[in-house]
């Protein structure tokens, strides 16, 4: 895989130069070196001081890879994974696609929702640019206390400012979003809803960590989760007693009033074995966080939410089967929130212009069209080598 740097020196010079090489190469075998102006521009999105696309990666067909310097996470580079709608151009400054966040677990990354599941296959996103960043092995999309002093990490203030910037500046992104995650995504995505109010138009969350001041049993599990990888559980919240305050800003069911006026999708096991589990499978983790989810849910009909779609299955454990059947689940509030463009069941019989009356029709991306914005035609990895497990 051939990631793109985008660079700022010499831009005539590397301009002659990419020209040149585009001239002399096969279309199917060319790479591009640099990023063109009009990208460099559209990468940067805010000012230089802030969040910048540094580099650009084609990984697999409308899969696109954004690396990010991000000042909010101490000027380390991360990925954010966009899987695009057909027609998504970039340099169409007149046309900005509805959008869906999809938020990863804890131990995944941003390429684990491509990877796990059939999203890049489903047709109902192909009207829509579906983000999904990284949010760290163990981040908790957060703001990270760190005994009082803030600062990186700082993942929220990544996806919520940052990156939502950069991509309604340069990539073809659009005010009307809506978001989804799974597990310490569940949180995230219920977390952003509520703290920044009309950010995102829907939340869904599967199998999330929603309410972790539910009881000890609760607390000391997501303690035990910050402590991953030799961390100091306590740079997260800081302590659950003592700093109280920070985490219940932090747990979705002290915000749930600010949740009442959007559609919100709840949906979690009981963690005992379910049909799409292993015989003898169980997991407490999933049973914690029924608890969880079944509190936030009687809090929101207490709090007067009118929008709130249950989906306590019963037997299952937590796991990608669950999710994916979940998100396909979620997705007509998802996208009738988003009022985006919806599929009709007879695909194949039914012509492009028919099936999406209420969209204006946009030439598919090609591979040249890459080339000449600076994205490298790369192989996509296989999906073996993107798979990270989440477990939380």
């Amino acid at each position: 895989m051939t990631a793109v740097p985008i660079r700022r020196p010499r831009l005539l010079l590397v301009l002659a130069a990419l020209l040149l090489a585009l001239a002399s190469t096969p279309p199917a075998l060319a790479t591009a070196s640099a990023v063109p102006p009009a990208w460099e521009a559209r990468g940067s999105g805010v000012p230089s001081r802030g969040a910048e696309v540094v580099a650009v990666t084609q990984v697999a067909d409308r899969q696109v890879d954004l690396s990010v310097r991000s000042p909010a996470l101490g000027g380390r580079t991360v990925n954010v994974r966009l899987l695009t709608p057909d027609g998504w151009d970039p340099g169409d400054r007149s046309r900005y696609w509805p959008t869906l966040w999809l938020l990863h677990g804890c131990c995944g990354d941003y390429t684990s929702w491509t990877a796990r599941t059939d999203i890049a296959r489903t047709d109902s996103l192909r009207d829509v640019l579906v983000v999904m960043p990284e949010a760290g092995w163990n981040g908790w999309y957060s703001d990270w206390w760190n005994d009082g002093r803030g600062g990186d990490p700082a993942w929220e203030t990544f996806h919520t400012k940052e990156l939502r910037l950069l991509l309604e500046h340069g990539w073809g992104a659009s005010r009307n979003r809506v978001v989804a995650g799974l597990s310490m995504g569940g949180q995230g995505a219920l977390l952003y809803a509520a703290r920044h109010p009309g950010m995102f138009k829907a939340a869904a969350a599967y199998s999330g960590s929603v309410h972790p001041l539910l009881n000890e049993e609760s607390t000391n599990r997501i303690m035990g989760f910050f402590a991953g990888q030799g961390n100091d559980p306590l740079r997260v919240w800081g302590d659950p007693v003592a700093q109280r305050d920070v985490w219940a800003a932090h747990d979705p069911f002290h915000l749930a009033k600010r949740l009442t006026p959007i559609p919100v999708y709840l949906s979690c096991g009981d963690g005992t074995t379910g049909p799409l589990d292993p015989p003898g499978t169980t997991s407490a983790l999933e049973a914690d966080f029924n608890r969880q989810n079944q509190a936030l849910a009687s809090e929101l009909e207490r709090k007067g939410a009118k929008h709130v779609t249950t989906n306590f299955y019963g037997p299952g454990t937590h796991g990608w089967p669950y999710w994916q059947r979940e998100l396909h689940s979620s997705l007509p509030m998802l996208l009738r929130a988003l009022r985006a463009c919806r599929v009709t069941s007879d695909r194949a019989a039914t012509p492009w212009h028919a099936r999406f009356p209420r969209c204006r029709r946009s030439p598919t991306l090609r591979v040249d069209s890459l080339l000449r914005l600076g994205i490298a035609r790369t192989r996509p990895r296989p999906l073996s080598d993107l798979r990270s497990p989440d477990r939380l």
